[in-house]
């Protein structure tokens, strides 16, 4: 029950779901599995020990399942998960895990890559993340749900982006980023919240305002940075001051991008 234009190929072993359809050209390897519903257009490529969810729309010259750029990467068998109703757009590329990375890059339900994104091995992408145009996820990164990548952006690796937060375009983002924030400026500056973003989600006013006050403190409180992400994690009742708090308590490979 799947469409195949007679062009394309299918290695043996592929699973291909019920109402897939598969352009001119395409190429999908022995070990990829693709849900049902998914749409591969011509010239796209899905290779690798891949999993592609329902409904996930592949597009031109996209490269999706390939070997890890990592010079440690020894051909160890390892995977690539896709969600559902994703949109990999042209000349997108995903890459697969590595053994020393965990194994497993994986790219959450309903997310935007838009023309030449990558997204680098043994990275996690939640929900509903947009990553526009030529905007690049460096190996091992985590971006939370609801997250936006402008374009020409880059994060750097073991790098971690709190939900819901906002990196502007032609960014290098080497920190952290705290969940609902707004990052811009050439090196990544912390420059505010991602109101806009909060109020689209349709988050109450109060804890808008609570998130407000919190990164205040955190911008200029008493002690260090850590303390009082500590502080306000003994006084608050807001769970989303509470999401940004555990997010710094949390052990991290990285340094914070910290309020001005």
């Amino acid at each position: 029950m799947a469409e195949i234009h007679p062009s394309a190929i299918v290695e043996p072993g592929a699973v291909i779901g019920e109402g897939c359809s598969i352009g001119p050209f395409a190429v999908i390897g022995p070990e990829v599995t693709l849900g049902p519903g998914v749409v591969v257009k011509s010239h796209a490529v899905v290779t690798g020990w891949t999993e592609i969810g329902a409904e996930t729309g592949i597009f031109p010259f996209a490269v999706v399942g390939e070997v890890p750029q990592d010079l440690k990467y020894k051909g160890e068998r390892t995977r690539l998960f896709v969600g559902a109703r994703c949109r990999i757009r042209e000349g997108a590329t995903l890459n697969l895990g590595t053994e020393g990375g965990g194994g497993v890059t994986r790219v959450g339900d309903d997310c935007l890559l838009m023309t030449g994104a990558h997204v680098g091995h043994d990275a996690t992408l939640g929900n509903r993340v947009i990553l526009a145009n030529q905007a690049a996820i460096a190996g091992h990164c985590w971006l939370g749900d609801d997250v936006i990548v402008g374009g020409l952006s880059g994060v750097h690796q073991w790098v971690r982006v709190g939900r819901g937060a906002i990196i502007g375009a032609v960014t290098m983002v080497t920190n952290d980023v705290l969940p609902h924030g707004l990052v811009q400026a050439p090196r990544g500056e912390l420059d505010g919240l991602n109101l806009v973003g909060l109020k689209r989600r349709g988050v109450s006013r109060a804890e808008i305002t609570a998130l407000r006050a919190a990164y205040q403190m955190l911008a200029q409180g008493e002690g260090t940075f850590l303390d009082r992400a500590r502080r306000l994690a003994d006084e608050t009742e807001s769970p989303h001051v509470r999401e940004m708090t555990d997010f710094i308590l949390a052990a991290t490979d990285r340094s914070f991008l910290t309020p001005q």
